[in-house]
């Protein structure tokens, strides 16, 4: 059978909910009754399933027609090794199109929607019976690429790690992390819940809600009756300037995927007599690195994406420097 290419075709999958359940109640049968049990509808998980191996089945087929077709499991992403002319195809939520993006290098990525009823898919313009048309575009490059812009920590001990929508900076549990951060000449010892750090592409996501609650706070803390806790003058007298800041507040657009900046936000700071609570939100560079020294004795990681399988180690003496990555994601459109 003659095919368009030689070239490997990835075709990246993941495990469904039911997959998971069996995998911790050993069978489908103990699977139904522990769902069951609790009075949800277990026949939701099973649809979902079937429709997602159906989407498997005739993708693998169809791109088998057309090149050598290669099938890895997400949770193996971290440690395959893509051919620099791969074709790599995600199957799955938004989310697949991210895990899978920060692992590429110049590699088109066509993102998948198995099952357009169930997911809405802002990242999968395409369905499977797509694959037929859009993959021989790709292979002839006929198809339009959107490049997506990256974010890149690096550790002084030569380690890094990519994102596609954030990255978390902070600790594993949920104990103050404690760090010493700079942007540019400014720089503040802190304690806070974490550091988020969103390209364009995820600034729809986790910051998004990160600022949408730390606005929320504060607008009501202003619309309290007077000599209330959460009066503008005792917001006033514990955070100085604070009722000037969420007066003024206004959440920044969406940003635009491909746009060569940076935003980060810290979660929750908490002001005291060795920490500091000026340095909380801004952008970052390429001019303009942001750079976190950590405090953390242990659990200090950073990860990226909300994989947090997928971390490096961030305790005490380790600099990380967080930067625009020097690779662009490529998503076919």
């Amino acid at each position: 059978m003659d095919r368009l290419t030689e070239n490997k075709i990835v075709l990246v999958k993941r495990k469904t909910r039911l997959d998971e359940l069996i995998h911790r109640f050993n069978t489908i049968s103990q699977a139904k009754f522990y769902i069951e049990h609790l009075g949800a509808d277990f026949s939701d998980y099973q649809k979902e399933h079937q429709n997602y191996q159906n989407a498997v089945a005739k993708a693998e087929k169809d791109l088998g027609e057309l090149g050598r077709v290669q099938v890895i499991e997400r949770q193996f992403l971290p440690n395959f090794v893509f051919g620099p002319k791969d074709i790599v195809i995600a199957l799955g939520q938004d989310g697949m199109v991210a895990n899978t993006l920060k692992y590429l290098n110049e590699q088109p990525l066509i993102g998948v929607n198995p099952d357009p009823k169930r997911w809405d898919g802002v990242l999968l313009p395409f369905k499977v019976t797509d694959l037929r048309l859009v993959v021989p575009e790709v292979i002839k490059k006929a198809r339009r690429i959107r490049e997506i812009t990256m974010a890149k920590a690096v550790l002084n001990d030569g380690q890094s790690l990519y994102a596609v929508n954030d990255l978390f900076i902070g600790q594993k549990t949920h104990v103050s992390a404690r760090y010493r951060l700079q942007l540019g000449d400014i720089q503040e010892h802190q304690s806070s819940s974490g550091i988020i750090v969103s390209t364009g592409l995820g600034s729809t996501g986790w910051l998004k809600s990160v600022l949408a609650g730390a606005s929320g706070v504060a607008k009501n803390f202003l619309n309290e009756p007077a000599n209330h806790l959460g009066s503008a003058s005792w917001l006033e007298s514990t955070l100085p300037g604070a009722t000037g800041v969420a007066n003024n507040f206004k959440p920044p657009k969406q940003l635009q995927w491909g746009t060569n900046y940076l935003c980060f936000s810290v979660r929750e700071p908490f002001p005291s007599k060795t920490t500091g609570v000026s340095l909380v939100f801004g952008t970052i560079s390429n001019s303009k690195p942001l750079q976190i020294l950590s405090q953390m004795p242990e659990n200090g990681v950073i990860f990226s994406d909300g994989i947090e399988a997928d971390f490096l180690s961030f305790n005490s003496g380790v600099m990380a420097r967080i930067e625009v990555a020097e690779k662009k994601g490529r998503l076919v459109v």
